[in-house]
């Protein structure tokens, strides 16, 4: 997969991922997934913070980085990055699935189909084959579990 790094107010990258970090990547990660603009105590309360002000300097940290602005609804997200733990992810409808599930899907039903289609021998064409599909598919769905485990809540 390419990854994109997005120019953000003259920001590369690397700079932006170096300030996307903890309580400000949870907000960020909150927002993506919500799709829509989100108010300050709604945050803190999804969030679990312990006022509305640690919320609103969050929130006016993704302003001050250019991720989002502020509207008359709450915050919305501007730009979309996606540096740090979340270059692991897609987001699809509201959903987040680590990128390498779709590996994982892939390696798993090769394996599954071979074994239906291919009589079960002693060959080493056979050996082989289950060998690299199993080695393939178990590698992918212990990535996809580790992704997993990282989600920033």
């Amino acid at each position: 997969m390419i990854l994109v790094v997005n120019v953000v107010c003259g920001m590369r990258g690397s700079e932006i991922e170096e300030r996307l970090k903890g309580k400000t990547l949870r907000v960020y990660y909150y927002m993506l997934l919500a799709g829509r603009a989100v108010g300050i105590r709604e945050v803190q309360r999804k969030l679990g913070f312990s006022s509305p002000s640690v919320a609103a300097y969050h929130l006016d940290k993704l302003v001050e980085l250019g991720l989002a602005k502020k509207s008359s609804e709450g915050y919305v997200l501007e730009e979309n990055v996606h540096v740090g733990v979340l270059k692991y992810f897609v987001f699809i409808g509201g959903y987040v699935f680590p990128r390498y599930l779709f590996y994982a899907i892939f390696f798993t039903t090769s394996l599954i189909t071979y074994l239906l289609v291919y009589p079960l021998t002693l060959s080493t064409h056979n050996i082989a084959a289950i060998l690299f599909g199993s080695l393939a598919s178990l590698t992918c769905w212990l990535e996809t579990y580790r992704c997993w485990r990282q989600k920033p809540f």
